[in-house]
């Protein structure tokens, strides 16, 4: 989930940037990325990933004898 929104951020920055607006110091094109990539490094450390809870059952293989 943070991956896209990193892309999203990304894409909103590149924006930005193409079409030369005029925006105040906070949502500059440079700070949008910084939190694009703020949010990919989150994404591959693993937070915000889907978690899934399976349970494992002790299925038996047909090839095995136990």
């Amino acid at each position: 989930m943070l991956g896209i929104a990193a892309a999203v951020l990304f894409f909103i920055s590149f924006l930005i940037n193409a079409a030369d607006i005029g925006t105040n110091d906070v949502f500059s094109s440079m700070n949008i990325m910084l939190l694009g990539l703020t949010a990919l490094a989150l994404h591959l450390a693993g937070i915000g990933a889907a978690r899934t809870s399976h349970t494992t059952t002790s299925r038996r293989r047909p090839w095995s004898r136990s």
